[in-house]
Formats: C-alpha cells, structure tokens, sequence
C-alpha cells in the first residue's frame, strides 16, 4: 500500500491523474481550481463546459467526481471533485469529503489510472479545518488501496504546514 505526502504544486506532477478540488460549475475558480486551469490551458475549460449540466449551473454536485483529459499539463487526466463547504460538521461533511476521495479513486481505476494526485480538498476557502480532513482522505485512501493495492496515491500539499498536517494524519494509526 503506497500513500505519499508531499509538498509540491500539483500541476508539475507526471502522475496519471491529477485531482482539481474544484466547484460545481467546473468552469476554474481561486486556489488549486485555478492554478490546474491556468496551467492546463483553455482546452480544459472548453472540456469543462461541454461537460452537461445536472443542474442549473451544476456539472459537478459535492462529493461526485468528472473527469477530463490534462492537456497541457504533465498529468494526461484531471479527475474534478467538488468537496465539502465546512459548516461546523454536522451537515454530513466527512461523509461528502469521503465520497470525494472514493469517487475520484473510482473513476481513476474505471480508466486504467493507478497514480493519482490529491490536493488538500476543501481545506482553502471552503474552510475544511486541515487536520480533520487529513483524517477523512487518509481513511479513505487506505480503503481504496487495501481493495487496490497497485495503487500509487500522493496527496499533495502547496505548502509545507500542510504538509505536515497531512503527514501526520498518515502516520497516526
């Protein structure tokens, strides 16, 4: 079972599968949303919006996942979550960050991908506080690996207090 943590910017890795924590609308946003956007050029948005709506303005309800090929980035796939906004915990966010990870994972075997690259998902403006949703992505990853242990995941933090937070939700048993 491999599960890595490192601090980086995502949109350098050459893994198979990058994940955008992004927002409903898939159309790019602020933080890591943003910065896969600009870095995969406007062919990503263009894939984005041929994506179809389920909803009015919704291609992309919390806690699903859509996948779209990377262009130009080095990651040949960018798998699209919509995590949780943080309202105090008691309106099913572990649940909805759970699904986040599971569904990204899913989608990533249905396509043959085994190295995937998570952001700290929902723990920029979303307000996530980072050590519990470190606790979330790594149960939740393990689960996955220990149904599918040819997996490579990395959950990649841009910086290194993060970093540590989601090395030591790793490391905890």
């Amino acid at each position: 079972m491999l599960i890595s943590v490192i601090a980086a910017d995502i949109t350098t890795l050459a893994v198979d599968a990058i994940v955008n924590a992004a927002n409903e609308a898939l159309l790019g946003g602020g933080g890591v949303d943003g910065a896969i956007h600009r870095a995969a050029g406007p062919a990503l948005l263009a894939a984005c919006r041929a994506l179809p709506q389920v909803a009015p303005g919704v291609r992309c309800p919390t806690g699903e996942a859509r996948i779209t090929p990377g262009f130009a980035l080095p990651a040949p796939w960018v798998i699209h979550t919509v995590g949780p906004v943080w309202r105090g915990g008691a309106h099913g966010e572990a649940t909805l960050l759970e699904n986040c990870h599971r569904n990204a994972v899913q989608l990533a075997r249905e396509r043959g991908l085994r190295r995937i690259a998570f952001p700290a998902i929902s723990c920029g403006v979303y307000g996530y506080p980072a050590p519990l949703a470190a606790t979330v992505a790594v149960r939740t990853l393990r689960e996955a690996l220990s149904r599918d242990p040819a997996l490579e995941l990395t959950l990649c933090c841009y910086s290194e207090p993060m970093r540590a937070v989601f090395q030591a939700a790793l490391t905890s048993p």
